[in-house]
């Protein structure tokens, strides 16, 4: 019996394997947004497609990128102020509140983000050494909500500010930036060309007719360290082109 239960378990992991193998990154999804590749760019964050599914009330946010995804990172400059933040990023049409934010306040998104400068991830050590506060530069997940922000430059956006004595809502897992940012603890997988990250949502929230997009993106902290504290200085590229959110979630 023990081995017809072996044999068995390892049937069904093979033909997990070769599902999986048989093409599960974005690129290979009918739906996904699909961007042409550009040699000019930083392969790592040229978009080949983005997309976003759902089991249940869990969302996969998933890209495919021309390159390794995940390999390159930011250099560090040895201080907060004017810190690099390299992402990928899925902008959706959820409400903010969806999450835990203030509701109505600008475009809420998944984001994966490295930053060797400072760590916004209090509650999670992301490279198990025991020190919670020392891993920025690895991979992690943040829902952020942007906004156009005029101050950062011509039609550029900002992770929205929270102003000094206001009190908006925010979630459980915001890490205590003046800063409409969340971080739930989801970890980015990485797969070749892909990352994906998989965000759990509470049962009462409604993820019908869900719009989405990708986007990767360089973010750079106030080098003043006030608002705007945190502007998006460079996009790479825009899986839509325009940022229309042409992907639905199904």
């Amino acid at each position: 019996m023990t081995t017809k239960i072996s044999i068995t378990a390892a049937a069904i992991a093979l033909a997990a394997g070769a599902a999986f193998a048989g093409g599960d990154h974005a690129a290979d999804m009918h739906d996904a947004v699909q961007s042409p590749a550009d040699n000019s760019k930083v392969a790592a964050f040229d978009i080949l497609a983005a997309h976003a599914h759902r089991t249940g009330n869990t969302v996969t946010f998933h890209m495919t990128t021309n390159g390794t995804a995940g390999a390159d990172t930011p250099a560090a400059t040895g201080a907060v102020g004017g810190a690099d933040v390299w992402s990928y990023v899925w902008p959706t049409s959820l409400d903010p509140s969806a999450v835990g934010f203030e509701g109505g306040t600008g475009i809420l998104a998944m984001a994966a983000t490295s930053h060797p400068d400072f760590d916004d991830t209090p509650l999670f050590d992301e490279n198990d050494d025991g020190d919670p506060a020392n891993d920025g530069v690895e991979w992690h997940s943040h829902w952020v909500v942007l906004t156009p922000t005029e101050a950062c430059g011509p039609g550029a956006l900002a992770v929205r500010d929270i102003p000094e004595d206001s009190t908006p809502k925010l979630p459980a897992t915001w890490p205590g930036f003046p800063i409409f940012l969340d971080s739930p603890g989801f970890t980015p997988l990485f797969d070749g060309p892909e990352i994906s990250v998989n965000a759990g949502f509470a049962s009462d929230v409604d993820l019908s007719g869900v719009s989405y997009d990708g986007v990767t993106a360089a973010l750079r902290v106030n080098a003043n360290i006030h608002a705007p504290l945190l502007c998006v200085t460079d996009v790479f590229d825009v899986a839509s082109g325009d940022l229309s959110l042409p992907g639905m979630l199904r």
